[in-house]
Formats: structure tokens, sequence, C-alpha cells
């Protein structure tokens, strides 16, 4: 991987890491379209951390005062709203990281085919649509409860899956569960760090042997400082937009993202088979995703 290009998958990490279009389903897409061979989604797991860390400044304050009020909540309050925000964002990490270890192997491999990704932005796209009912919903974020934790927990679970997308499976169950959409938007945010964060680790442990036989240490570190300082960037101006406009618009842009890709490769004009992945094969370089 060139030094632009791993600018670019910073930069794209960046963008789509906290809007509902699917980071990783970018991710994929931009090797296919450039003809670059696929990093592979440990190279995604790790580059996320970046955008981790500007989620992690940015809500400081909640992530602080949740994480102080679960703390307490063991000899002391328990129904405070941090407290209760704390438990949730506990519960709603437990889900995704017993499925993701289950379907590992699958998220490596067949998941990542661009019939998959085409497919799951407009599926997607189409739970956002019917999520999202603008003024109906008034629930803040002080009214959270644990069980919402669990809730929006198996919600995001959908996220495993290349193209469904974290941000757009847990702001859809947010809304489904009753919340206005800047307290969806906040939580997606606070439940979905504790999962990015272990993934990451995971994957840097796992892979960190096969990354330094690739060269690939120094490209995945300049991807993560990028997406870090894009993700930044983005988090105030998306929170704000998805206030004022809602989902649609991320909706219409993942159909038509979907059905471009659904398109392209039934055309011949994508190859939709999913890469091996870097951990996957001892040679120094991976296969290449072009089109045909």
């Amino acid at each position: 991987m060139t030094f632009i290009q791993s600018i670019v998958y910073g930069i794209v990490q960046g963008l789509t890491e906290f809007i509902p279009v699917s980071s990783t389903a970018h991710l994929r897409l931009v090797p296919a379209f450039f003809h670059w061979t696929d990093p592979g989604s440990a190279f995604t797991a790790i580059i996320q951390l970046g955008t981790v860390l500007a989620a992690l400044l940015y809500f400081w304050q909640d992530l602080a005062a949740a994480f102080k009020g679960w703390i307490g909540s063991f000899s002391g309050d328990k129904t405070s709203v941090e407290a209760r925000t704390g438990w949730a964002v506990f519960y709603a990490t437990i889900p995704i990281s017993v499925i993701g270890l289950l379907i590992h192997k699958y998220i490596e491999g067949p998941f990542r085919s661009l019939w998959v990704i085409g497919a799951s932005l407009i599926i997607m796209g189409v739970v956002m649509f019917l999520a999202d009912k603008g003024d109906k919903f008034g629930r803040k974020l002080e009214s959270v409860e644990p069980a919402d934790g669990i809730r929006i927990g198996l919600w995001q679970c959908l996220a495993l899956i290349p193209g469904m997308s974290r941000s757009g499976s847990t702001i859809s169950g947010a809304l489904v569960g009753g919340f206005d959409r800047v307290a969806a938007a906040r939580l997606s945010f606070l439940m979905s760090i504790p999962a990015i964060t272990l993934a990451g680790f995971y994957e840097g442990f796992k892979d960190i042997k096969v990354l330094k036989q690739t060269h690939m240490v120094t490209p995945t570190i300049v991807a993560a400082i990028v997406s870090f300082i894009v993700g930044y960037a983005c988090i105030s101006w998306f929170i704000s937009l998805l206030s004022k406009k809602g989902t649609r618009p991320f909706v219409a842009y993942r159909i038509v993202l979907g059905a471009l890709i659904l398109i392209l490769c039934a055309v011949g004009q994508l190859n939709p088979t999913a890469p091996v992945d870097t951990e996957k094969s001892d040679a120094p370089s991976q296969t290449s995703t072009t089109a045909i």
C-alpha cells in the first residue's frame, strides 16, 4: 500500500464511520473501483481505532460521566442517568462481541462479497427509511434504561455484515425504541465505542505479525491517524444534519449505491468475490480485487 492509498483509506474511514452508509463497505469498494489490492478486514478494524479516538475526545464528558455512574452503581445509586447510560452501553457491547467471535470467519470471507455489500446497503436503507418517523419520537437521552442497551446492542449486530452500517443499525434501533434523532445519534456513538475498540485491538493483536510481514504497519498507522482527524471534524456536522434532515439523505445514497454495485457485478464490471485476507495468507501480498 502506498502512502497516498493509506491517506485515501483514512479519509474514507473518517468520512463514513459515523454516518449511516457503512465504512466497511466503502473501504471494500475503494480497492474494487480503483483496482487496488484489498487491505482486508483486519486493516479495516484497526484503522477504526482512529475514529474511536475521535469519538472518545468528542464525547469525553458523556463517557466519563457514564463510566463513573456505572462504577458507582455497584455500591451506590443505580437509578441516575449516568448509571443507566453506563449499563446501557455495557449491555449493548455484549451481543456484538459474542456474535462477532462466532461468525468471525464469515466476516473475513463470504460477507465481504460485493453481492452481500450491495444487497446490505439497500436493505438497511429501507430499514432506516421505515425507522425514521421524524417528530413522532420524543425520548431524550436522559430517559435511557439498561434494557435499551440490550435492544440497541442486538441491532448493532447487523453491522457485522459489511454494508449494513454500525451507525445505521444502532440509530435505527434507537429510533424504533422511541428516541428522538439527536438522542439516537448520541447513543449510537456511545454504544459503538467499546465494540469498535475491542474489535480493533483484537485484530491488531491477532494480525500484527502478518501486518509486519506484508509491510502494512506504517500504512495502517497513517490511515488511522487520518481517520481520526477527518472523523473528529465530521461528528458535529453529522449530528446537526441528522437532527434537521433525519436519515432520508443517507437512505437515498445507500439505495442508489447498492443498486449500482449489484448492476456492475451482474454485468461483469466488478469482481464480487471477496479477496483473501492478509491473516489467511502467508504470502507477502494479497489477491487483488479489480474490475474485470
